[in-house]
């Protein structure tokens, strides 16, 4: 595969998973300062599904590739 032809889904790819990332660490924030226990309960969830956008793989037509095991 040609590393040129994917950019752009990469770059959506590492910007979905970043902005999950950052919504998660604001409610972690949200979780310290106003609501305890639903902050933790929904930021963890949140950063699982930024971590699994970040490290999924991309297959030969661009696309997000559930089969490929990503550890």
């Amino acid at each position: 595969m040609n590393n040129g032809l994917c950019t752009s889904e990469r770059l959506s790819k590492y910007f979905l998973g970043g902005l999950f990332a950052l919504f998660s660490l604001g409610l972690i924030v949200l979780g310290f300062t106003l609501l305890p226990v639903i902050g933790f309960v929904l930021a963890l969830p949140v950063l699982a599904i930024g971590i699994f956008l970040i490290r999924a793989r991309l297959n030969d037509q661009c696309e997000l590739d559930f089969n490929i095991d990503v550890s």
